[in-house]
């Protein structure tokens, strides 16, 4: 580990131009020393040759790491595991960094010693070019720590914090997960307690676009399966913390697992729906959560998962 180095990891999948744009913005923090790691995912429509020119440009600063496509999870495993720094950014390709994230954010961590992370504003760009005047989810708020606040939604984005690196050391790799990866993550780094700093200006942003993303979304059985698979593990991660299941963070949470086991159903995937099923009535503190899972578990042995939750489904569209 090298003092004071902060080093960015930026996993890339097909997308060359805006590549270049996301290491510019790392390029031009007021901060120094840098290092950049960016880790190509088995590109093959020309970024993977950008990646180098960058990494020719800038020698010493610019790292590239290649490999076969396997996600965004062991992509950014493997640059955690080339990074050199006492302070890790992880950026995807298509967000960008402001000239100052650095600068305030380190500055933070050394004046705040008992906090393993510093976050900022960040702000939302949409399709259209046009900027949210707000700070994106709750990045606009001082929280001082990631849960309970985290069990609510991923409330802020991959570019807004800064890590100490003696951190991710201690929430360890990066999952195969192709869904909420970065949610689990967040989650797994919550538990360890972690205190926050924060930084009330602009320090990142996030480009909302449809173009190639290393995480698939939907509803497909496939990414249901990676998404059941992520919220069973965050719900650990909870337990782990000691967040009880009468706060209203965690009874918001077994209400999300009981929702995602009926869409798992209606996927027909029964194993998954169950056992997040099983995992709601685990974090259900509510009595009328309560009697609704009981009432679908009656159901469910009558009918199966996979039609109870296609019932389901079909009665949430027409409410």
């Amino acid at each position: 580990m090298q003092s004071g180095l902060v080093s960015t990891i930026i996993p890339v999948y097909n997308r060359a131009r805006m590549l270049r744009e996301a290491v510019e913005s790392v390029l031009a923090q007021t901060y120094r020393p840098i290092e950049i790691l960016v880790v190509d995912d088995g590109s093959n429509d020309g970024t993977e040759r950008v990646a180098d020119e960058l990494a020719a440009a800038h020698p010493g600063v610019v790292r590239v790491i290649h490999q076969p496509n396997r996600g965004v999870g062991p992509a950014r495993e493997a640059g955690r595991l080339a990074a050199r720094g006492e302070f890790i950014q992880h950026l995807d390709s298509d967000d960008l960094l402001y000239p100052r994230k650095f600068e305030l954010q380190v500055a933070g961590l050394r004046e705040h010693p008992e906090c393993g992370a510093s976050y900022g504003w960040t702000r939302g760009r949409l399709p259209d070019g046009s900027v949210v005047e707000q700070p994106e989810s709750r990045t606009g708020e001082r929280i001082e720590t990631l849960f309970p606040a985290m069990l609510q939604t991923r409330w802020w984005q991959t570019s807004t914090p800064l890590y100490r690196a003696s951190l991710i050391e201690r929430a360890g790799a990066w999952t195969t997960l192709q869904n909420e990866e970065d949610w689990e993550y967040d989650a797994r780094v919550a538990a360890l307690g972690v205190r926050l700093h924060y930084v009330p200006e602009w320090v990142s942003e996030t480009r909302h676009h449809d173009d190639n993303r290393l995480s698939r979304f939907g509803r497909k059985p496939e990414s249901l399966r990676h998404r059941a698979r992520a919220h069973a593990l965050i719900l650990e991660h909870a337990q782990r913390a000691g967040i009880g299941i009468d706060t209203p963070e965690m009874q918001h949470y077994a209400r999300e697992l009981f929702l995602l086991a009926r869409q798992c159903g209606a996927a027909g995937l029964p194993d998954e729906s169950r056992m997040l099923f099983d995992r709601a009535r685990v974090a259900s503190g509510q009595p009328r959560l309560r009697l609704q899972l009981r009432a679908y578990s009656l159901v469910a042995a009558i009918l199966g998962w996979s039609r109870t939750g296609r019932l389901a489904c079909l009665s949430d569209r027409l409410r």
